[in-house]
């Protein structure tokens, strides 16, 4: 029995092959080669993908200052559990403001690391808090915060972005990781300090 031919995909045609030909590809390459990383194929406009990324660029360092004193103004005989979860978080976050500015670098723009005007430019608040319970409470609200705004950044960067979605999405996970650790410990807090 002899064997049928095989069509292939119908939606491919041999004119218009799934992968752009090699040679396509080196002459793309070579040109505008200053630009790094952002090749022809990218779909979005780097300046406005530079602008969103120094926003959660601001708001990690806004968080890492606040988790940073929080850490050092933790007191009382419940704070040390509650101060070790602000250390590792304000490290998370520093971790997440250098990926976000590393990416900014690939895309062609400078991160923005100016003091000035740097909470105007978070997500987030400073917001310092005088209580154990008030620290930890101003921080989930920024965890939540931090979350809905990544969800947003996660939408706009899909569509044209694969590699800054991925990022966002991998820092979304921790942000909501904190989340969870930070309402766990307002959980388990005596009830005493709650009221």
């Amino acid at each position: 029995m002899a064997s049928k031919p095989e069509t292939g995909d119908p939606r491919r045609s041999d004119k218009q092959p799934f992968l752009t030909d090699v040679k396509t590809l080196r002459q793309r390459a070579r040109q505008h080669i200053d630009a790094g990383a952002v090749t022809e194929g990218y779909g979005g406009n780097t300046q406005t993908a530079v602008k969103v990324l120094n926003t959660a660029l601001a708001t990690e360092l806004v968080c890492v200052l606040r988790y940073k004193r929080h850490y050092f103004m933790a007191r009382g005989i419940h704070s040390a559990p509650v101060a070790a979860e602000f250390l590792e978080h304000a490290n998370d976050e520093q971790e997440h403001a250098d990926r976000i500015a590393e990416r900014i670098v690939q895309l062609g723009g400078e991160p923005d690391f100016a003091p000035d005007g740097l909470s105007s430019r978070s997500h987030s608040e400073y917001v310092e808090g005088a209580t154990l319970i008030e620290m930890i409470k101003e921080d989930l609200v920024a965890e939540r915060i931090a979350i809905d705004s990544y969800r947003d950044m996660i939408h706009y960067f899909g569509p044209f972005d694969s590699t800054t979605r991925k990022m966002l999405e991998e820092i979304t996970a921790t942000e909501e990781e904190h989340a969870d650790d930070l309402a766990d410990l307002l959980q388990n807090l005596p009830k005493d300090l709650k009221s």
